[in-house]
């Protein structure tokens, strides 16, 4: 399905309560196809979904062995996409990424022509595989993508399928031979989704269910059509004033230079800009219906706000010297930040 052919046409109009009942149906369907395959990771598998309907793109951060690239490939499966993998590397090149013009002879008047051949962007679901290891000229050739969903090359520009959805992991322990996202690759991702060993009974599930001829099958649940529904339902969710107040203030008090508590002063450089606020938003409603709601409240924007904010704040020296993580800040900002009067 092209960008123009969605755009095109006219969002379906359902009551809240139509809409609630069909999301939550969705949510419970994915996760018993998914939860087939994968054994725990629910956190991530709910923070997957949210950025999935709120039309947003994750960055996973785990170390090996964790079942990253096994998750993205069964919610593929899943949901019908066509799924591409992009293991990234330091000789990989933008055209690698978003295709490239070959000269080709055309049979018919015997001439010689470019011809485009589309690269592995063009997916509905895209895995960037350690995105952090290849340098920054062809990180960014994601960018547009990410941002416009659509790729500029050979002098033309090319819509891509909807949905689009971009899911990267990163390494958080070999540092040696990566190169760190720039800030501006950071804030295209809604979520940054961190991946966390399993406990002990989960990974003695793990062992039993991966070490014998057992393999499970997956049931397609949605499409792609109906996954782009379902986005312009989440986008249509109503929300309260002082839930979106409540959002902006929160990440508003990331930035030290904008009336932040003490310890955003002495631990940030630099907080999260308006995009954080957005995806805070556009966060809550996801989970909100999803959750069977009709509209959020401020316990999602909380739910939410360590995936959406914890990319985005950098922390100075002092923060480094004394241990403190970007999620040691966003859970005292939680704390510190009050929610407003509803109006």
């Amino acid at each position: 399905m092209s960008a123009e052919k969605v755009l095109g046409s006219q969002p379906e109009v359902l009551q809240p309560a139509a809409a609630v009942a069909e999301l939550e149906s969705a949510r419970e369907r994915i996760l018993e196809q998914i939860r087939s395959v994968i054994v725990g990771q629910d956190r991530v598998i709910e923070e997957l979904l949210l950025a999935l309907f709120a039309d947003g793109h994750c960055l996973l951060v785990g170390v090996p062995g964790l079942a990253k690239t096994l998750l993205i490939s069964t919610l593929a499966r899943i949901l019908d996409l066509e799924f591409n993998r992009i293991q990234f590397t330091p000789d990989l090149m933008p055209s690698d990424i978003t295709g490239t013009e070959i000269l080709e002879e055309n049979r018919a008047t015997g001439t010689r022509e470019f011809k485009f051949v589309r690269g592995p962007v063009f997916a509905n679901l895209v895995l960037a595989d350690e995105i952090n290891r290849t340098p920054p000229k062809t990180q960014a050739a994601l960018l547009q993508a990410m941002q416009e969903k659509e790729v500029s090359a050979a002098g033309q520009t090319f819509p891509l399928d909807l949905p689009f959805f971009v899911l990267a992991t990163q390494n958080p322990i070999e540092l040696e031979g990566t190169y760190p996202l720039p800030e501006a690759q950071l804030d295209r991702f809604m979520f940054n989704i961190y991946v966390d060993y399993p406990d002990e009974g989960e990974e003695v599930e793990i062992v039993n269910t991966t070490t014998g001829v057992a393999s499970p099958e997956v049931e397609r649940v949605l499409g792609a059509a109906d996954i782009v529904r379902l986005q312009r339902l989440v986008r249509s969710v109503p929300v309260s004033d002082h839930v979106v107040r409540y959002a902006v203030r929160l990440a508003r008090a990331t930035r030290p230079d904008e009336g932040a508590p003490a310890f955003v002063r002495d631990w940030v450089a630099w907080g999260a800009g308006p995009r954080a606020s957005q995806y805070l938003i556009l966060g809550s409603k996801a989970r909100a219906i999803l959750h069977g709601r009709e509209t959020p409240a401020a316990e999602d924007v909380r739910a939410v706000a360590p995936a959406v904010l914890r990319h985005r704040i950098v922390t100075n020296f002092n923060a480094e010297a004394e241990g403190i993580k970007p999620d040691d800040i966003v859970q005292k900002l939680l704390g510190a930040v009050a929610e407003p009067e509803r109006g």
